[in-house]
């Protein structure tokens, strides 16, 4: 199944599946600090907040699609002031079930050509919950080291506290 996943760059057509993606993890309550009764976006915005990605030089969007459906997505994201602007951090999300199968790989890889190619970007950061295993052993399969905690920053309920572990990998010019 893993060779027929197509990885692209997404285009404002894609924002109700992506919307639909987000709210669908994000429903899980498990790995994401953004809750769903928080989440307030609409398509409109959704369309919006993609064309702003994509007319950036320094920012993407990558789009997971198995045959017809979007099955998952990574935004990387790249701050506006100068001294930061060789940096971005991503965020990926892919359906419940097609996790496991190797997507958050051909995501992670499409990002790490891009940025490879990318005259501006030089560093890939991330952040994760300690508690997010998975994913943790996925990054560091993929070259990111731990640069860091931030000890108990993120607040899950009362008197429960998970870390949130940044991850970074400095980025092969091609």
């Amino acid at each position: 199944m893993i060779e027929k996943i197509k990885i692209r760059v997404a285009y404002q057509e894609d924002a109700e599946a992506l919307l639909e993606i987000q709210k669908e993890v994000l429903a899980e309550e498990t790995y994401l600090i953004t809750t769903i009764d928080e989440f307030q976006r609409t398509i409109d915005d959704q369309r919006e907040w993609i064309q702003v990605k994509l007319a950036n030089e320094r920012e993407t969007i990558f789009i997971a699609q198995y045959q017809e459906e979007v099955v998952g997505w990574l935004v990387f994201q790249s701050p506006q002031r100068k001294r930061l602007a060789h940096t971005g951090t991503f965020g990926m999300m892919v359906l419940n079930k097609y996790r496991g199968l190797g997507i958050g790989k051909l995501l992670i890889e499409k990002l790490l050509e891009w940025a490879g190619h990318n005259p501006y970007i030089e560093k890939i950061s991330l952040g994760v919950f300690s508690t997010n295993e998975r994913a943790i052993a996925l990054y560091k399969k993929m070259g990111f080291i731990e640069e860091g905690r931030k000890i108990n920053d993120i607040k899950l309920h009362d008197n429960e506290y998970i870390d949130d572990v940044l991850m970074y990998r400095m980025v092969l010019k091609n």
